[in-house]
């Protein structure tokens, strides 16, 4: 199934293939997918366990390389850089939300919300920095450490981490999986709003129907294939689908 529409995009995927191992040991990971995710939209990335999702994300971020195809970022192929270049781009044209919040547990919130900047040598745009954080009612707790502050707050952290460099594109990976369900709604409403007033685009992998639900369109993978989408999704469109899958 092919999943190009005729809008602009901030990453595309052609022909992509990831085999793991050889010979009769080899495991086809993703075979032959080619989709586009549109800019300025939330696209959540589903399927069964063993689909494929993860190792899309991770090909399409450049955090592994890939068999065959191709994958593009605005208007860069990555799948032909050097590690030092792919560690650029990462750097300067991608933010990243994980599950584990991979926050450093010596900085304050507001240390590690600026570090990629710092990482970089940029300066913050600090009506921008300003708003994230009041959106996110992080204010109060800026000069906190990690250990200092809740699941929800760190993970709310990582996003406006993730945010504060203007990254062409934010993937994020289960972004809600350490979080209760309150929490986990605030984080999903924060990224859903910082598409539509930031116009940020967001690539999520979950395997949650109510998660999949914030984002504009959900694309469906199963055995390494890609074989549907939903958009405007609900909580119980995404579920059906997913039941569909797995029969």
């Amino acid at each position: 199934m092919t999943i190009l529409t005729e809008v602009q995009h901030a990453v595309v995927a052609t022909g992509l293939t990831k085999v793991y191992g050889q010979g009769d040991a080899a495991v086809h990971a993703l075979r032959g997918i080619d989709v586009g995710f549109a800019t300025g939209a939330f696209t959540a990335i589903m399927g069964p366990s063993g689909s494929g999702k993860s190792t899309l994300m991770h090909c399409l971020a450049g955090l592994d390389s890939v068999t065959g195809g191709t994958v593009t970022i605005g208007n860069t192929e990555i799948t032909g850089l050097s590690d030092k270049q792919l560690t650029l781009l990462r750097r300067d044209r991608i933010g990243f939300v994980f599950q584990a919040f991979n926050l450093l547990p010596t900085l304050t919130a507001e240390q590690n919300i600026r570090l990629p900047l710092d990482i970089a040598g940029r300066q913050a745009d600090q009506v921008l920095l300003d708003r994230v954080i009041e959106t996110l009612g992080l204010g109060d707790r800026l000069g906190h450490r990690p250990s200092q502050l809740s699941g929800g707050q760190q993970q709310r952290v990582a996003v406006a981490r993730a945010l504060i460099s203007k990254p062409q594109v934010i993937f994020a990976d289960e972004p809600t999986g350490n979080l209760d369900s309150r929490s986990g709604a605030e984080v999903l409403s924060f990224l859903r709003r910082s598409v539509r007033e930031l116009g940020q685009t967001i690539v999520m992998v979950t395997h949650d129907p109510g998660a999949a639900s914030y984002a504009d369109r959900v694309i469906f993978l199963r055995d390494g294939l890609l074989v549907t989408e939903v958009t405007s999704p609900t909580p119980q469109t995404v579920l059906d689908t997913l039941l569909k899958l797995e029969a």
